[in-house]
């Protein structure tokens, strides 16, 4: 009875496929098969700290990860910024929570080994202000975070950190306008820490600044390992 429900609600509220957001074909895919190819992810040779693809494989870190020093282990993206860029901004902006299942299978399927690797104690979402998630109506990092969790057993923790400052759109800002933007933007939320290592998940890595933020409050109570994992990454040098 639930699979005919299932396979009845999904025949008249067909699933949107990431890229074209029309129906997806085949109906009981998460993604067109023509659309698949579109999404271009990130290979090998990877900077060793925040995961973009660097053109040379002699180098160890990107030109901004050997430049400036970051808060976090370290972590990988799925795709290019440029690839994912319409797809995430529906995802964010515009309701499509649906799409969460097929980035979380992606992840898992191209990430998986680093995700285990990590032996993390939980996925923490990055957390938007109160009032821009009663705007939006949802968190698009926390419903990718359930959906990963789904998929991999790791719990999420989305009450232990808050964002406590509403910040301007960090697109519209500077490397150094966004860790201005972000200063104090985070605060701890419990006082019972016991965490060892976690994941951040995020839909999009540009400078680092908001993970970097995140794990500066997430170390000072304790977390000693800091990992991260998002939707999208811009291209390294």
């Amino acid at each position: 009875m639930n699979t005919f429900l299932h396979t009845f609600l999904s025949l008249l509220y067909p699933r949107r496929c990431p890229v074209c957001d029309g129906p997806v074909r085949p109906w009981n895919a998460l993604i067109c098969r023509d659309c698949e190819p579109v999404l271009e992810y990130i290979k090998p040779p990877r900077c060793m700290k925040c995961g973009k693809h660097i053109g040379d494989d002699g180098k160890e870190y990107c030109a901004d990860c050997a430049a400036h020093a970051h808060f976090y282990d370290s972590g990988r993206a799925l795709f290019s910024y440029q690839s994912a860029a319409s797809s995430i901004a529906r995802f964010k902006y515009h309701g499509r929570k649906e799409y969460a299942a097929f980035y979380a299978a992606c992840m898992v399927n191209v990430l998986g080994d680093y995700i285990r690797s990590c032996h993390a104690d939980a996925l923490i979402p990055v957390p938007l202000h109160s009032s821009r998630k009663r705007r939006r109506g949802y968190n698009q990092a926390g419903v990718l975070a359930r959906e990963v969790s789904a998929l991999t057993g790791i719990p999420v923790c989305d009450d232990l950190i808050g964002r406590v400052k509403k910040t301007v759109p960090m697109k519209e800002l500077s490397a150094a306008g966004r860790q201005n933007n972000l200063k104090k933007a985070f605060k701890i939320l419990r006082n019972d820490v016991k965490l060892n290592t976690t994941i951040i998940i995020d839909d999009i890595y540009t400078t680092g600044s908001t993970i970097d933020a995140m794990s500066r409050e997430l170390k000072n109570a304790g977390v000693e390992k800091i990992y991260f994992v998002t939707l999208a990454i811009g291209r390294g040098i």
